[in-house]
């Protein structure tokens, strides 16, 4: 392909996929093939890759580490852009953290701690990167990224990149102003305090603790499939609803946690969108409680 040739002018032939499999990709381990796959070093290199795109018309989708999407049984027509493999520097300076997009959170959670940081604990433990945190201000344990980010720096669909202050980003319950605006995520900047090595090593073992007996984590999955309804939790009532360890296909509520659905080894997408929709008109018929999902789908329908 033409494009494919112009892609090899403005970075590395091995960051540079063709009809690449999807379910490598993401925690739920589904997912069909995208055109082409590419893995930038920098922004300069994202710039480029945008640009010749649009030359041709193609489409292009930015991911972070794919710890919060569902694709398509179908695939992605287009480019996807995967910044958790190579954009992921985290440099510490002071009580900042400087960390580029495509940094994990735990990643982020162990240079906290190495740096006797505190105020991280709660995100340590969330399978994303950063760029995607940012995203939907995710959250848990009673912290979200608005009480730690300061800015974030981002590329437009002007290709112009800005810093945005925390006020700027609008970070509240799983919403920021990137996605309206089509915002990329480049790196962001987090202010933390110090504090005592051994105290904070202490609080992350203990949120780990109660992941692991909380949450389905020897299941692929993308995580909480709901967003909170206003006055209760998704995970709640789809267990009042009856609904835990109902299957469709491959695709399972959790017995562990009703508000995982998770891949018991071969779900495809069709058969979680199944199951969602199940455990929405379930939950909605029997409590009056529309669930919205947290989860991301994205790729060909």
């Amino acid at each position: 392909m033409e494009i494919i040739q112009q892609l090899k002018t403005v970075l590395p032939e091995q960051f540079i996929q063709q009809n690449e499999v999807m379910a490598k990709h993401t925690s739920f381990r589904i997912g069909g093939t995208a055109d082409i796959y590419i893995s930038p070093q920098n922004s300069e290199q994202i710039k480029n890759i945008i640009t010749i795109a649009k030359q041709y018309d193609i489409p292009v989708m930015i991911i972070g580490n794919g710890s919060n999407l569902l694709i398509s049984d179908k695939g992605i027509r287009g480019i996807i852009i995967q910044t958790a493999n190579n954009m992921n520097e985290i440099v510490v300076e002071g009580e900042t953290i400087k960390a580029e997009s495509g940094a994990l959170l735990s990643a982020i959670g162990a240079e906290a701690l190495k740096h006797s940081l505190k105020g991280f604990s709660f995100a340590s433990g969330i399978p994303g990167s950063l760029g995607g945190a940012v995203c939907m201000n995710a959250g848990a344990y009673g912290g979200e990224m608005k009480d730690v980010i300061i800015e974030a720096e981002v590329l437009t669909r002007e290709l112009d990149i800005k810093k945005l202050s925390v006020k700027e980003l609008d970070l509240q319950y799983r919403h920021s102003v990137i996605p309206q605006k089509e915002y990329i995520v480049l790196n962001a900047t987090i202010q933390l305090e110090k504090g005592d090595y051994t105290t904070i090593q202490k609080e992350m073992t203990e949120l780990a603790e109660q992941r692991r007996q909380k949450q389905p984590l020897n299941f692929a999955s993308a995580g909480s499939t709901f967003k909170r309804p206003k006055g209760y939790f998704a995970g709640k009532l789809i267990s009042d609803a009856g609904l835990k360890g109902y299957c469709i296909g491959d695709a399972q509520v959790s017995e562990k946690h009703g508000g995982f659905i998770i891949n018991r080894g071969n779900a495809t997408c069709a058969d979680v969108i199944a199951l969602i929709e199940y455990c929405q008109k379930t939950v909605f018929e029997k409590f009056g409680v529309s669930l919205e999902t947290e989860v991301k789908m994205i790729g060909e329908k």
